[in-house]
């Protein structure tokens, strides 16, 4: 597949290195007089000047989203109001959002970023971009809608939601490419059938770019199953600049890094330290090149693992692992850690699953924290319903889960859409502890 930018995208390490040193002297200069950065420095008697290599940056102070939250909403902000000529914001539900300001400069090159991104993917000029990815304040939408037009594809803005049209569209108007959410593009996949639309036949969609949560590899292969596309995975933050920050190219040996813009990190989430390339912890990542909103050494609280090998794409950057889960998404189940990826590895691998489960936690009054289970089985289970077999499957589940979480939990198959599907991230976990 074509490069966007050989340049950068392929420059030796030594030359990027050098590269990503400068430009980190320049941001650390640039943030200088923000007071939450400026106490930062002060604490830890550092500055710019003090940066020789990038081993240094290990001297610099971890900032993290309630820092952001903190000074909510403008006190992160490098420059003058008049100069930021976008916002874009998280969503904020667990509380003020995070907001990010944008300079033109910045959505120029979010828009760079966005441009390598698709076409990494193996999007061209001849693809119609059918975008189900939200638009407005969350950056999904209007950052795939800058990268495709940038490599002059025709975009569909659909968004999300009225999945029905977005199915008709995408046949009438020979869509190629889809965006969205992986846990949306199974919604789609299964929209289309109700409909009695033959997606692998009747579409045209060659190419999926989905992101915006985790997915695992199982999911890949099923929503490829039920499209009929090859899925690429793809990494961004609000925080950050938006999607743009690390896509997959087509050997899928990890997600490339953007890194004359991104410097990424390794780290053990419990002690702060840097770990090396290979071994999984906690990304943290510094934009090299932002003006409005510049973070330093953002804790993402995503685990994944960084490679430093070439890949046969040609391409020098560094590559990410998938996102395998967060540090601060682990439940702690009667004194055991359970993440929620582990799951859903776990019920896709077991035949007549759909990908669809919610995990319920409580804890009823005077007893234990108790974990359950709700995921669809199969509907071919349903046409007659078979209740044998149900039953035996619900077993296996319980017991597939029993043992590879080390902890009891409960299972409950649903029918055929009893799950709540949802236009975006998919919300997987009901904590009944918190209510």
């Amino acid at each position: 597949m074509p490069i966007w930018n050989p340049e950068y995208e392929m420059m030796p390490r030594d030359q990027l290195e050098k590269l990503q040193v400068q430009r980190l002297r320049e941001v650390m200069t640039r943030v200088a007089d923000v007071p939450f950065y400026k106490k930062k420095f002060a604490d830890a008697n550092i500055s710019a000047d003090k940066i020789k290599s990038l081993d240094d940056v290990r001297r610099i102070p971890f900032t993290e989203k309630n820092d952001l939250r903190d000074n909510y909403p403008f006190g992160m902000f490098t420059v003058p109001l008049e100069q930021v000529i976008r916002i874009h914001a998280s969503s904020g539900t667990t509380g003020k959002p995070t907001v990010a300001g944008y300079t033109r400069a910045d959505l120029e090159v979010w828009t760079e970023v966005m441009a390598r991104t698709v076409t990494s993917a193996g999007v061209t000029s001849r693809d119609i971009v059918h975008n189900a990815y939200g638009y407005g304040l969350f950056t999904g939408g209007l950052g795939f809608h800058l990268g495709a037009e940038k490599v002059g594809a025709m975009v569909i803005p659909i968004s999300g939601g009225l999945t029905k049209r977005q199915v008709m569209l995408m046949e009438d108007l020979g869509a190629t490419v889809l965006c969205c959410t992986p846990s949306y593009a199974l919604v789609i996949a299964e929209e289309a059938a109700e409909m009695g639309v033959d997606f692998k036949k009747q579409m045209k969609v060659r190419i999926g770019v989905f992101g915006a949560e985790p997915w695992s590899e199982k999911m890949r292969q099923e929503i490829q199953s039920k499209l009929g596309l090859e899925a690429f995975d793809i990494y961004g933050l609000t925080e950050i600049i938006g999607p743009g920050v690390s896509v997959e190219c087509e050997y899928h040996k990890g997600l490339h890094i953007q890194e004359d813009h991104f410097l990424a990190e390794i780290i053990n989430p419990d002690t702060g330290e840097q770990i090396p390339p290979g071994e999984e912890g906690e990304l943290v990542l510094t934009t090299l090149t932002k003006e409005a909103m510049p973070v330093i050494r953002y804790r993402t609280r995503d685990r994944t693992r960084l490679y430093i090998d070439r890949c046969p794409c040609g391409r020098t950057t560094v590559r990410m692992d998938k996102v395998l889960g967060r540090t601060d998404d682990m439940l702690i189940i009667r004194g055991v850690n359970v993440f929620p990826q582990l799951i859903e590895r776990t019920l896709l691998s077991l035949e007549d699953i759909e990908p669809h489960y919610q995990i319920v936690i409580d804890r009823p009054k005077d007893q234990l924290d108790t974990i359950e289970v709700w995921v669809e089985a199969s509907p071919r289970l349903f046409q007659p319903i078979d209740p044998d077999k149900l039953n035996e499957l619900q077993k296996r589940v319980a017991r597939e889960l029993t043992q590879t979480l080390g902890i009891s939990v409960g299972v409950k198959l649903m029918g055929p859409k009893s799950i709540q599907r949802f236009e975006g991230k998919a919300k997987r976990v009901i904590d009944k502890r918190e209510l």
